[in-house]
């Protein structure tokens, strides 16, 4: 049974009783969500009026995340903006902030998080660990010491090169195949990633798309992925919510476990990056780190400056949940409990399906009679195969990690048998 979640902060006189988001997907549903327990109208700026959290908002902008005049709107009826994703025009978003709009997490942090490129110059700053990396467009370099180059690297424009070329793209030195190619900019659930198997694959990348936009990166031998969630406030205090074991399937999080089945170690590192990154930024704002952890020890994926889906289960796991801590960051409150209610959760993503609209109703009933179930639809207009349509969060009470893992897996089969995932596609969670 779930503990009577604690409220340890007076909430009678909020310093912010309004707040914007920027989005209108599942993220900012459940941000609406909890904004009326913290005494909150939230505002929002929805590119469509069917999107999920348009009918818990106090008042909707219709407009594109990019419609800076729809920002501009919502910020007249806001005393502070956040947002559900990061795709957002920072530069144009300036001009608001310079007219004295404020916005969480602050527009100068947020800068250096917006592209995985910037994520992985600025982890190289502080000298934390990544799988090596380097810009797309230097296979296209020639080397400092090569004949045609005595005064450096001398850049090959793309599309210079070809089947008769004498010189094709390289790799640096000490990268190869195979290799993971990553879109700088707006890939997420697989989006924007493409595995480059050999110099054909490596070459067909460069002949469709702006080598500026790219990088590339080694394939990691991993054992599991992980994430975490860390939050810091105005004043520089940092907590942490659990980390948490993360599984893939087509490149799309399938389930999210806690607790992550690895050392105190292990965990004691996450949460020292997470608070080195978010104080390097003077980051005010909820971060999420995705991490590969296997024999290279633990090693950052990526950065994303927002609530995460790794995060849903804090909803009922943890005293305060994500979107709480999110919320009360904009408005200015003490920062809520990240520690667990209970011994374990597993969250299942709830995917499209190929041809089961007519029966998601009645899958959804019995996913939420299942024991210790905890159901979120998100309410979206459309389903596709693969398309986060919602989320079951699933509380686990065995004692010990052992006796949790038995437990998380013999519930994710029974998950399973009602709602299987798309393409039939499933890791047991061993």
């Amino acid at each position: 049974m779930v503990q009577d979640r604690p409220d340890p902060f007076s909430l009678s006189s909020p310093a912010v009783s309004s707040v914007g988001v920027v989005g209108g997907g599942q993220l900012a549903l459940m941000l609406a969500q909890e904004a009326p327990g913290l005494g909150l109208q939230l505002h929002l700026q929805a590119a469509s009026a069917s999107d999920p959290a348009v009918s818990l908002a106090s008042s909707v902008v219709l407009g594109a995340l990019d419609d800076v005049e729809a920002t501009a709107e919502l910020a007249r009826r806001c005393q502070v903006i956040t947002f559900e994703n990061e795709w957002v025009p920072l530069g144009a978003l300036q001009e608001l902030r310079q007219a004295g709009v404020r916005f969480l997490p602050d527009l100068d942090a947020l800068a250096a998080l917006m592209c995985k490129r910037a994520q992985r110059e600025l982890l190289q700053k502080l000298s934390l660990p990544t799988p090596r990396w380097c810009p797309l467009e230097q296979v296209l370099e020639l080397p400092p010491e090569a004949p045609e180059s005595p005064q450096g690297a001398v850049f090959i424009p793309p599309g210079a090169w070809g089947a008769d070329s004498p010189r094709r793209p390289e790799l640096p030195q000490g990268f190869q195949f195979p290799l993971m190619a990553k879109s700088s900019r707006g890939g997420y659930d697989g989006k924007g990633t493409l595995p480059i198997a050999d110099q054909q694959a490596l070459e067909a990348l460069l002949a469709t798309v702006d080598p500026a936009g790219w990088l590339l990166e080694e394939q990691v031998a991993f054992e599991m992925e992980l994430a975490l969630v860390a939050a810091r406030d105005q004043h520089g205090n940092v907590v942490c919510y659990p980390l948490v074991q993360t599984h893939q399937q087509q490149q799309v999080c399938d389930w999210v476990l806690f607790p992550a089945p690895v050392s105190h170690a292990v965990e004691a590192f996450a949460r020292n990056i997470a608070a080195s990154v978010l104080t390097a930024l003077d980051y005010v704002g909820l971060l999420a780190i995705e991490f590969f952890y296997g024999p290279g020890g633990l090693q950052i994926n990526e950065l994303a400056p927002r609530t995460h889906n790794s995060g849903h289960y804090t909803i009922e796991a943890c005293a305060c949940s994500q979107f709480g801590q999110q919320l009360r960051l904009a408005a200015l409150l003490p920062m809520g409990s990240p520690e667990p209610l209970v011994p374990g959760a597993l969250m299942v993503n709830l995917l499209g399906r190929e041809g089961t609209q007519d029966r998601d109703g009645t899958d959804c009933q019995a996913l939420a009679a299942l024991p210790g179930a905890h159901l979120h639809w998100y309410g979206k207009s459309e389903s596709s195969p693969g398309r986060k349509l919602g989320h079951l969060t699933l509380l686990l009470q065995s004692s010990g990690s052992e006796a949790l893992r038995r437990e998380a897996q013999a519930k994710l089969q029974e998950v399973r048998s009602i709602w299987p995932m798309p393409q039939g596609g499933e890791l047991p969670l061993e």
